[in-house]
C-alpha cells in the first residue's frame, strides 16, 4: 500500500463511549477530501482519530476567543487495561522494547546506537542497548544521576565520534565526558550553562520546566528550549523566557534564536535542509478551539507572537491594545495542531526502514490536553515534508491510549529513531518505551 494514498480508513461510523455518552466518530469521514479531515471536521477530538487519518488546519479555522468556556478536563491516569495496545498503520508492529522506567520523558540515539532516556522525575539519565536487533535490550542501566529534571539528550562534537553528552537540566545545562559505547559517565558533570531560568519553583523559578537541546548541523551553536514561565504573562519573570536561546558549545555567547514561542518542548533538525524545528505548546485559556499547538521551522530572529499575539497577528484579548507594532511581525507556524494536545517531542525519520515515502518527514508526541473539554492529543502524529516543507497537514500514526470511557492508560513523549529504523516512542503514562517496526512490503 502507497503510504500517501488511503482508501476509506474506517468504516461508516465508530461508536465510542465518553463522558457524554455514546457519540458517533468523525474519522469515518477521514475520506473526503483525499483522505483529510478539514474545516471543523479537524478539530476533532481522541474519538475521532484512528491510523491514517490526516487532518488540516488554517487560521480559517481559528476560533473566536472564548467561543467556548475554558475547560478543566485533567486526564484519569490508569493501569493499561487487559488487551489495550497501541495502534500504527497497516504494516507496522507495534512491540513493547522495555517497560517499568520512572518518567522517561526524552529518548536520543548516540551514534553508536545506544538510546539515551532522560528519567526526569527520578533525575537520571538511563542507557539502554539492542546490540543483536531483537528488538528488547539486553543492557538497560543508568548512566548519570543527581540531575535536576532533565529532559534534552544530545551529542557533541556532531558526527560518529562525540566526545560529550550534554544533557538540558530545568536550570542548567552540563555535559559529561563520553566515548561510544559508555554506559556509565566516565566524570562528573560539568555545567556549561548554568543561570537558564528555572522550572523549579523553589528557586523561583516554575512554569514549564523542559529544556530540550539541539546542536545546529555545524557543531557551532547549541539550541536550548525555555518555555514561559505563566501562560499570557508579559512582566519581569517571563525574562530569557518563551525563547529559543542559542549559545557556543561551551555555554558562552547567548543569544535569542527566535522569541515569542511559548513552549518550545521539542528541537529537531531537518537532516536535508539543516533547518531548526520546534513542537510547541500555545497558550490556554481561550476555549476548546485556542490556541493551535503547532510544528514549525524556526526562522532566526523569528517572533511567533506570545503572549500579546497568536497564529500570526491574533490579538490575545487578555493584551488588548499593547505593542501594535508587533502584529505584523509575528509568524504563522507550518503546521497547526489540535488545540491543547501538549506536543512535546520532535525528530525526522532518517531511517531506511519505512517506506520511501516516510524519508525525512517529522514525527511528534501529543501528550495530552487537560484544558479541552473533549480529550486532545495522546498519540504520536506524521508530519508529511515536499522537499524539507511541510504540506500543513498531519497524520496519525499511533494511537489507542485512550480508553471508550475516555481515561487515559498511555501518554507518548519522546520519539527517537533506532539504528535499525525502528520509530521508538517513550510513553510516561506507562513507563514503557515501544518500538514501531515496518514489517510490510517496502
Amino acid at each position: 500500500m502507497n503510504p500517501r494514498i488511503y482508501p476509506t480508513l474506517l468504516t461508516a461510523a465508530l461508536v465510542v463511549a465518553g463522558a457524554s455518552g455514546l457519540r458517533i466518530s468523525a474519522a469515518a469521514d477521514a475520506s473526503k477530501a483525499g483522505g483529510t479531515l478539514t474545516g471543523k471536521d479537524a478539530l476533532g477530538d481522541w474519538a475521532t482519530d484512528a491510523p491514517g487519518v490526516r487532518r488540516k488546519i488554517t487560521v480559517a479555522e481559528l476560533a473566536a476567543p472564548y467561543d467556548t468556556p475554558s475547560a478543566k478536563n485533567n486526564p484519569k491516569i490508569v493501569k493499561r487495561p487487559e488487551g489495550a495496545w497501541p495502534k500504527a498503520p497497516e504494516g507496522f508492529e507495534v512491540t513493547e522494547f522495555v517497560t517499568g522506567l520512572n518518567n522517561p520523558r526524552v529518548i536520543a540515539r548516540a551514534p553508536n546506537g545506544d538510546l539515551f532516556i532522560a528519567e526526569s522525575r527520578a533525575n537520571r539519565v538511563r542507557v539502554l542497548r539492542d546490540a543483536d536487533g531483537d528488538g528488547k535490550p539486553e543492557l538497560n542501566q543508568v548512566f548519570a544521576t543527581d540531575l535536576a529534571r532533565p529532559f534534552g539528550i544530545a551529542f557533541y562534537p556532531v558526527g560518529p565520534d562525540p566526545k560529550y553528552v550534554y544533557v538540558g537540566n530545568t536550570d542548567s545545562v552540563v555535559r559529561f565526558p563520553y566515548q561510544n559505547g559508555d554506559t556509565k559517565a566516565r566524570g562528573d558533570a560539568e555545567t556549561v550553562v548554568k543561570d537558564i531560568p528555572s522550572g523549579n519553583e523553589q528557586v523561583g523559578g516554575g512554569g514549564h520546566w523542559t529544556r530540550d537541546l539541539e546542536f545546529s548541523p555545524d557543531g557551532k551553536t547549541l539550541y536550548v528550549s525555555v518555555g514561559s514561565r505563566s501562560n499570557v504573562d508579559d512582566d519581569k519573570s517571563e525574562t530569557r523566557r518563551a525563547d529559543i536561546l542559542a549559545f557556543d558549545p561551551d555555554g558562552k555567547n547567548e543569544r535569542i534564536y527566535a522569541s515569542g514561542i511559548r513552549n518550545p518542548v521539542g528541537l529537531a533538525t531537518h537532516p536535508k535542509t539543516g533547518q531548526l524545528w520546534t513542537s510547541v505548546n500555545e497558550r490556554d485559556g481561550l476555549g476548546d478551539n485556542l490556541v493551535p499547538d503547532y510544528i514549525t521551522h524556526v526562522e532566526p530572529g523569528g517572533f511567533y507572537g506570545w503572549p500579546w499575539y497568536y497564529i500570526g497577528g491574533n490579538h490575545d484579548p487578555r493584551h488588548d491594545g499593547k505593542h501594535p507594532e508587533l502584529k505584523n511581525k509575528a509568524i504563522v507556524p507550518d503546521v497547526l495542531l489540535q488545540s491543547h494536545s501538549a506536543s512535546l517531542d520532535l525528530t525526522f525519520y532518517n531511517g531506511e526502514q519505512f517506506p520511501e515515502a516516510y524519508r525525512n518527514d517529522a514525527f511528534a508526541s501529543e501528550h495530552g490536553s487537560w484544558n479541552r473539554s473533549h480529550r486532545t492529543g495522546y498519540k504520536v502524529i506524521r508530519v508529511p515534508m515536499n522537499d524539507g516543507k511541510a504540506t500543513g497537514e498531519y497524520e496519525d500514526f499511533l494511537v489507542g491510549f485512550v480508553t471508550n470511557d475516555g481515561d487515559v492508560w498511555g501518554r507518548p513523549v519522546g520519539v527517537a529513531v533506532a539504528k535499525d529504523g525502528a520509530l521508538m516512542v517513550t510513553d510516561d503514562g506507562s513507563g514503557t518505551v515501544w518500538r514501531v517496526a515496518y514489517t510490510g512490503k517496502k
